[in-house]
């Protein structure tokens, strides 16, 4: 598949930020806020990327961008497509998942090794019907590094990354697991695709915030383990940030 076919590109305009090599996008507005803090950023100035804010450091500085919040893969495309253009080359992706493994915990963190697509977004990258999606082993390797630091746990494995998270059914749950997944989520497996297609590195964090391993949902997000597994993922970008 070739990237001129296209009519529309993603283009840096004249107005438009210069951007480090290296950006964070967060999923969510809580864990964009908290990244904020640990990257010294004043939450109420940024740039309106979309309907997400960017908050953008000095290029020269070898300052990291931080974007959020992107929910769903086609959304989350379009601001890695715009970062990407902008400038950026080494991406980080924090998410929220629910785990499909009896063996991952609400608050447990998952680096994601690969990604099964089962989201519409990734098809349109690329010309075959392949079922995975990998990140950059570099920077899989710098998030072990530093996760080995910390004291949450954290595992590495195989993300389902599909649209609906309302029909996350009994069936499919099986399935997938049958495929060794141990999380599922929206966005990842497009996050990769893209990255790929366009010639960058991405890497993603997903904390675990719900349980869907014995077909009953168990929601998490009020937990303490919850709060302690996103603060210490975000805690875990900024070091990572730093050395990539």
């Amino acid at each position: 598949m070739n990237e001129k076919d296209a009519i529309i590109f993603p283009k840096k305009g004249k107005r438009s930020p210069a951007l480090g090599s290296v950006a964070v996008i967060a999923g969510t507005q809580n864990d964009l806020s908290q990244l904020c803090k640990l990257l010294g950023f004043d939450s109420g100035t940024y740039d309106k990327l979309f309907t997400s804010r960017l908050y953008v450091a000095d290029p020269a500085a070898g300052g990291v961008s931080i974007a959020g919040p992107a929910v769903g893969a086609p959304y989350a495309v379009m601001v890695l497509e715009t970062l990407i253009a902008w400038g950026a080359k080494k991406i980080i992706f924090l998410g929220w998942c629910g785990s499909i493994s009896e063996k991952v915990k609400i608050g447990d963190i998952i680096v994601a090794t690969s990604a099964i697509i089962d989201e519409g977004t990734s098809g349109h990258y690329q010309n075959d019907d392949a079922p995975l999606a990998f990140p950059a082993k570099p920077m899989v390797t710098s998030l072990n590094d530093a996760l080995r630091q910390t004291q949450v746990n954290f595992h590495n494995g195989t993300i389902w990354s599909t649209d609906a998270i309302y029909r996350e059914t009994a069936e499919k749950v099986k399935y997938f697991q049958r495929q060794k997944a141990i999380g599922v989520e929206m966005e990842i497996s497009a996050l990769f695709t893209v990255a790929k297609f366009r010639g960058v590195d991405a890497a993603a964090l997903a904390v675990v915030s719900d349980e869907l391993a014995s077909f009953k949902w168990l929601p998490g997000f009020k937990t303490d383990e919850f709060k302690h597994g996103r603060q210490t993922a975000c805690t875990v970008i900024k070091d990572v940030c730093r050395k990539i």
